[in-house]
């Protein structure tokens, strides 16, 4: 409230329930910005945020309590309840909102709210600015203006508070434990979508109810698909296994990578690309520090993944030239990484003013260099047909430079086979 303009409010709309089929709905996750902003996690409210309001500047319409309908679908907070729990000033029955919310619109100089995002919502917000409208003959005054509140916001997000980077501190934890224990439960024959299990386990156990997003585990040439989520092949002794997959604790996300033997060892090719791979993340990780820019990571890691793979004769041709022709991308066609937070791919601009955006302390970023051969690549000889392979860690920048918040996976070739070795014996 003290970065917006005299004489303003704003209106954050949270979630709606969405149906999966007929009358059974998907689990609820609150909209990101609401949450972050009220840490209220019930659908179908309102925060309204009006500084200087002499009756209260942090107001949230929401359900009423209803023991006949919470007996079936659980607590509700209620308008009393957000007041006393959520340190709202003031609350209101979301059935209320046609007739409290335009008085609180009314003569303001502007109306903060991130149009486009629910077109149901939007059509509301006309509403209640037309029934303003309509009675400017008795005096109404419409608002004046109308501004997209993401840009203010999601530079808020963007930065990370301590007690943020706690919970995605702990995320790491639990999806890096997660992610060894498919590497000790991985062997030929299995499913993929059993080492999914593991994953889930693992989360669930950790406390993180659900996975921050849906969770690759793609095995032999389906680790070429980047967003591969079928997860139903039968795992072959001699393929890789790429496993994308991280925990959402308390909104906040985790993002990992691993890629490791089906049988537990490396073959020759499949140890030389991977081998080519850490060495681009170790090289991007390097770059990330306070003052560098966003790109410089990325910019890193192609170089590396281009030298390697001419030198392996994957790529023929000057580097340099490679690289201006962006010849890469036949093998590694996305960028080193992306923001992190309530979002897997978060909110936050990469750009400022045109130029790359400067790195800053408490910001949080993935880096997952990847190389993908299509089986289908008929330019490149036979073994390295099929191999896809990406290795991705979450890491915060820091004064000094950077931490890695899921360090406790094993990533080098000896530590990966060492693990599954030890599996093996017991």
């Amino acid at each position: 409230m003290a970065m917006m303009e005299a004489n303003s409010i704003a209106i954050i709309p949270s979630g709606r329930n969405q149906m999966r089929s007929r009358d059974t709905e998907f689990p609820f996750r609150q909209d990101s910005d609401f949450y972050y902003l009220s840490g209220f996690v019930e659908p179908d409210s309102v925060l309204v945020l009006i500084p200087g309001r002499s009756h209260g500047e942090f107001v949230v319409f929401c359900r009423e309590r209803e023991p006949a309908i919470e007996l079936w679908h659980g607590n509700r907070a209620g308008p009393e309840g957000v007041c006393e729990q959520f340190a709202a000033d003031d609350a209101f029955p979301i059935g209320d909102i046609d007739d409290i919310l335009p008085g609180l619109i009314e003569g303001r100089d502007r109306v903060y709210y991130s149009m486009g995002r629910s077109a149901d919502f939007d059509r509301q917000i006309m509403d209640w600015v037309n029934t303003i409208r309509s009675k400017e003959a008795t005096g109404s005054v419409p608002p004046g203006e109308y501004t997209d509140l993401d840009h203010m916001l999601h530079d808020m997000r963007l930065i990370k508070s301590a007690a943020e980077l706690r919970l995605m501190r702990k995320a790491g934890e639990i999806s890096a434990l997660a992610h060894v224990r498919a590497m000790r439960h991985c062997r030929p024959g299995m499913y993929e979508y059993e080492l999914e299990a593991e994953l889930h386990h693992e989360f669930l156990t950790g406390g993180a109810r659900y996975p921050a997003y849906l969770s690759i585990v793609g095995s032999g040439s389906n680790a070429c698909t980047l967003h591969y989520v079928d997860n139903a092949d039968k795992m072959r002794d001699g393929d890789l296994v790429m496993i994308d997959a991280g925990c959402e604790l308390q909104g906040y996300a985790s993002d990992v990578s691993r890629t490791f033997p089906v049988n537990g060892r490396f073959s020759a090719p499949q140890r030389a690309l991977y081998n080519l791979v850490l060495a681009a993340q170790h090289a991007a990780i390097e770059q990330i520090r306070a003052g560098q820019h966003w790109n410089q990571p990325h910019d890193a890691s192609v170089r590396v993944i281009t030298e390697g793979l001419v030198e392996l004769g994957l790529l023929k041709g000057r580097v340099d030239t490679l690289i201006k022709k962006e010849a890469y991308r036949e093998f590694y066609m996305h960028r080193v990484g992306h923001w992190l937070g309530l979002d897997v791919h978060d909110v936050g601009d990469y750009r400022v003013a045109d130029e790359w955006r400067l790195l800053e302390p408490s910001m949080v970023m993935t880096v997952e260099p990847g190389i993908y051969v299509s089986p289908r690549n008929m330019k490149v000889a036979a073994k390295w047909r099929g191999i896809g392979i990406r290795i991705e860690d979450d890491v915060v920048i820091t004064k000094d430079g950077c931490e890695i918040l899921t360090s406790g996976v094993p990533k080098t070739v000896e530590e990966i086979e060492g693990l599954m070795a030890g599996e093996k014996h017991e």
